[in-house]
């Protein structure tokens, strides 16, 4: 792709202070965003994601545009799902509705630092060890697993790591506004607001494992990865106030996702085979027979295993709140009928 480090360092730069903007004109002033103030600004990221996908098709062709288009929707997805777990969290700590924006963008910040530091590595590996295919193939088949049938049943609040945390750390039960410590009795204590942001980047860690992986067997290009995983957090924010409701209806997201990560587990398995060099396997010598996956079908595919468990998971939520509604009516009827 041919990217020069002037651009690299540009791009970190609008990164940047697309971040610090977002702390000094929304977050600094702990407050709850209206509707319309988290639909105006979510509105204005996924279009600034959208028209810097069609830059890259315009000025570096439409195979790493389609490459990017690719990339950001998984990484949105993921994104999404990782909200998700911040609404568990949130919800298991009981923060205020004031100060969760600050909690979600510290949290935004560490999930980009750490994929930063991801992509840094698998650029790294890729261009040293093609063998590193199998291995981010066999990580995200496994991941697809857990995702489809491990989801939610645990609680990131109430877990071993959080426990090992309360342990090491006096912690304080009320929150002091949004500060992360409070001195009682001539001692410092944190307050749940740290313990947050500590699960919170836990759970970033957490998911920048199958983000990164799952990137890489979409493109190959590291400025690709890099910018589609800041646009997919950019306005994630907003997002969550914007679809907050919407979250706990998506009760197929965490299959939708699992069918993608095998998608692209599969396709890595199957470009390693593609350039195969272990001498183990088929004596050191590429398997060319092993079909590569055009970007073309694997947008076509993403986008429709989300627009179908987006449509699933709806529709069921939709039925069941009728059926308990239905069952509600009918209980009434018996509650209120006249007695024989």
């Amino acid at each position: 792709m041919g990217v020069t480090p002037l651009v690299w360092i540009i791009t970190i730069a609008v990164t940047i202070a697309f971040f610090v903007f977002e702390f000094f004109a929304h977050v600094r002033k702990p407050h709850e965003p209206t509707v319309g103030e988290s639909a105006r600004w979510s509105a204005f990221y996924i279009g600034l994601a959208l028209l810097f996908g069609v830059g890259v098709g315009v000025f570096s062709g439409w195979t790493y545009g389609g490459e990017y288009f690719a990339g950001y929707l998984t990484e949105k997805a993921l994104s999404i799902d990782n909200l998700f777990v911040f609404l568990i969290i949130m919800t298991g700590f009981a923060v205020p509705k004031k100060y969760q924006q600050k909690v979600l963008m510290i949290g935004i910040v560490i999930a980009l630092i750490m994929r930063g530091a991801f992509i840094a590595v698998g650029a790294a590996l890729i261009e040293n060890f093609s063998w590193i295919f199998y291995i981010f193939g066999a990580l995200l088949l496994f991941l697809a697993y857990k995702q489809a049938f491990s989801h939610g049943d645990s609680d990131p609040a109430n877990g071993k790591f959080m426990q090992f945390v309360r342990r090491i750390l006096p912690v304080s039960e009320e929150y002091n506004d949004d500060k992360l410590t409070v001195r009682k009795s001539g001692k410092t204590f944190v307050t749940p607001m740290l313990l947050v942001i500590i699960a919170i980047g836990f759970i970033d860690l957490v998911f920048a494992v199958d983000s990164i992986p799952a990137i890489y067997g979409l493109t190959q290009e590291a400025y690709i990865v890099f910018t589609a995983n800041a646009f997919a957090l950019m306005g994630l924010r907003q997002l969550y106030f914007l679809i907050g409701g919407l979250l706990e209806r998506l009760v197929y997201l965490a299959q939708g996702l699992a069918v993608i990560l095998a998608f692209i587990g599969v396709k890595l398995v199957l470009h390693a085979m593609h350039v195969n060099e272990l001498p183990f396997i088929n004596g050191g010598e590429p398997m060319l027979w092993a079909p590569e996956i055009p970007i073309w079908f694997s947008l076509l595919f993403i986008a429709a295993t989300v627009a179908v468990a987006t449509w699933l998971s709806l529709r069921k939520t939709r039925n069941d709140r009728e059926a308990k509604q239905r069952e509600t009516f009918d209980g009434e009827k018996v509650i209120h009928a006249p007695e024989d």
